[in-house]
């Protein structure tokens, strides 16, 4: 029985609250600083400069892939942006999937699962995006990765869904709804080609699973000795 003094935090991974933590803390600061409530007249253009540093960009990945030359600075875009975001409101979306998400994928996958999926989803996301939008369109925003771990938990539940017999497509339901609510207001309110790095974010996170859920190496090597 649970103590009714004790936080609801202590249920959630210690790395889905540092993840919040570094996220919510620099939109904070953010918000402060465009208001002139920290930093003074120069903190106004914090984000911006942030969106510019951190922020990814197609041209970053192509300049790299033809002349040949991986510099950190642009390296780190590929995972620095999804910790940058243009508003509050986008902040607060993705901190409420990363708290959800993260929760459920780190009870049954473990924390350095949450990290791996996080971080490999939001470079899957960046690269997908830079390979079939291009463009000078920024990509910013943790979307890509948390859309990666709605791919962990989709996996989790398709694995659910098979050991009693279920029809597995039922698993997509949650992505299927997200991505249909993005082309409703895509089509009302103008579209963003942003849905490119969030679904591949998903892809990247549902097929990282298969390596990072208790026993899939196992059933990956099982397949593998079947079909010789």
């Amino acid at each position: 029985m649970q103590e009714p003094n004790q936080s609801p935090f202590n249920a959630l991974p210690p790395v889905v609250i540092a993840l919040v933590i570094v996220i919510l803390g620099l939109e904070i600061v953010f918000s402060l600083g465009s208001r002139g409530i920290l930093g003074g007249p120069e903190a106004v253009g914090w984000r911006l400069s942030a969106l510019q540093e951190y922020g990814f960009g197609a041209q970053y990945f192509w300049w790299m892939w033809e002349n040949g030359i991986w510099p950190f600075d642009l390296l780190k875009r590929f995972v620095t942006y999804a910790f940058v975001h243009g508003a509050f409101t986008q902040t607060i979306f993705v901190c409420v999937f990363l708290l959800a998400m993260g929760k459920m994928v780190g009870e049954a996958m473990g924390e350095i699962a949450v990290v791996v999926i996080f971080v490999g989803s939001a470079i899957g996301g960046a690269l997908v995006y830079a390979l079939l939008v291009g463009g000078q369109v920024a990509l910013i925003g943790g979307f890509p990765a948390v859309y990666g771990l709605i791919g962990g938990f989709t996996h989790l539940l398709w694995l659910s869904l098979a050991q009693v017999g279920a029809q597995q497509y039922r698993a997509f339901s949650l992505i299927a709804f997200l991505m249909g609510i993005q082309l409703l207001f895509g089509l009302i309110f103008g579209g963003s080609p942003e849905w490119v790095a969030d679904l591949a974010g998903f892809a990247t996170g549902f097929l990282m699973s298969f390596f990072l859920v208790p026993g899939g190496w196992q059933r990956i090597l099982s397949k593998l000795r079947q079909e010789r």
